[in-house]
């Protein structure tokens, strides 16, 4: 019955993306977190003119765009605790509907705001959670803007402020509450909520350290069930049954806080830690393996020496990690043992993660340029320097033939070429 119950539950997964047209950008780093897509023909240079559309949102946001057909949801947040999602036209940016929820000023460090977690959808809802101290709220809206169902789920205890952001699994809503800080943290939490109805499903108690930021994904090892894939300091990276919460394998406490999300591919994971704007470590885990007899999940860890970020999101693909540091730098390593092929000092300060389309990175800059860079035969070319208009610390999203990026009031869509 459990394998069943397994197997339903993966074909429900799989429904859910599989009925959505390729366009769809679901979540926070697209339809399965690897911030890849097969999108052709978006030029590596542009002017500040070539936007199809650029519009500027009330407030300030750091989250991503998610995009089904041709509705867009974003989020920003006012000075005075007010916490908005918006739904525009994905082709004009046009403003279809908005919500607005009023939460406490909760402290924030001064590189995030109160509109940081993405939101993430299944065609029939959008689903958004939004924090202060003493409130966890998951709201879900259907695509006309009705409040289909919302949640209180506690406190949410940061040095920081609220970060993560929900993902979606079958018929559950994944919501990690990773939360702490130095005076004494209470339990952190991982929530299954069922999608129609906001009500719990599941609910693990986990250790707290400090809050984690990074957003969780669900991978399918070969000849496995699925997995759902979470990150944070006191727990290192962890697999975890989706339908019970129960934990399949860990690769043991990091170092640091944790802020990127893990990333999956080649049947490997890797995921970060850091502090200060620093990425400190980088480990890499076969989950594959875990859980059978003897097995160690962990596989090698990557130094600081090394070059490791600590916000952006690293990128698998074709044996290769794509590591985008905080300070500028690039590298690109092996994922066979973690180690250098080549590295590249690009400038800049980043905080978004890249997306890659065509064998090129697109990242935005904290000053707001848009770096392309290329990675053919091993070797980093920066291929062009865009005007975004705005400082940014959100990760693209790529749709409806194009790319959007959203700075800290603006959101902006550049089309492909024809």
């Amino acid at each position: 019955m459990r394998t069943l119950l397994t197997v339903v539950c993966l074909l429900i997964a799989l429904g859910v993306c599989s009925s959505a047209p390729a366009q769809n950008w679901t979540r926070f780093r697209g339809p399965d977190g690897t911030g890849i897509s097969d999108l052709k023909g978006v030029p590596s240079s542009w002017t500040i003119n070539d936007y199809a559309w650029n519009v500027d949102l009330p407030g300030t946001g750091h989250s991503s765009p998610i995009v089904w057909g041709k509705s867009l949801f974003v989020t920003s947040a006012e000075e005075d605790g007010a916490r908005h999602i918006f739904c525009l036209d994905a082709d004009t940016g046009a403003e279809k509907w908005r919500h607005t929820s009023r939460l406490g000023k909760q402290h924030l460090h001064k590189m995030n705001s109160w509109a940081s977690g993405t939101p993430t959808t299944d065609g029939d809802r959008v689903y958004i959670a939004f924090a202060d101290d003493d409130h966890y709220t998951v709201t879900a809206y259907t695509m006309d803007g009705a409040q289909a169902w919302t949640r209180d789920l506690g406190s949410c205890i940061t040095e920081h402020g609220h970060g993560v952001s929900p993902i979606l699994f079958g018929d559950l809503v994944i919501v990690c509450n990773d939360q702490g800080r130095k005076e004494g943290p209470p339990p952190s939490l991982i929530f299954a909520l069922n999608r129609k109805t906001g009500e719990t499903v599941w609910t693990v108690e986990r250790k707290s350290r400090e809050a984690s930021y990074a957003t969780p994904i669900i991978i399918t090892p070969p000849d496995k069930a699925p997995q759902l894939v979470v990150m944070s300091g006191a727990h290192g990276m962890s697999g975890l049954d989706p339908l019970t919460g129960q934990e399949l394998w860990s690769s043991g406490e990091v170092p640091m806080r944790t802020v990127g999300s893990p990333a999956y591919g080649d049947g490997l994971l890797v995921a970060t830690c850091g502090s200060g704007g620093r990425g400190d470590s980088m480990i890499c885990v076969s989950p594959g393996a875990a859980g059978e007899a003897g097995s160690q999940p962990l596989r090698y860890v990557r130094p600081k020496t090394q070059g490791v970020p600590y916000v952006p999101t690293p990128i698998i693909q074709n044996g290769r990690i794509y590591l985008w540091n905080d300070d500028g730098t690039f590298f690109l390593a092996s994922l066979a043992d973690g180690k250098n092929l080549t590295r590249q000092r690009i400038g800049g300060q980043f905080f978004a993660s890249p997306v890659l389309l065509e064998g090129r990175l697109f990242n935005v800059s904290h000053e707001g340029e848009i770096v392309v860079i290329s990675l053919a035969n091993d070797e980093v070319k920066i291929e062009g320097r865009n005007p975004l208009g705005d400082s940014a610390y959100a990760s693209p999203a790529v749709a409806n033939g194009g790319i959007y990026f959203r700075g800290f009031k603006k959101l902006a869509f550049l089309k492909a070429r024809s």
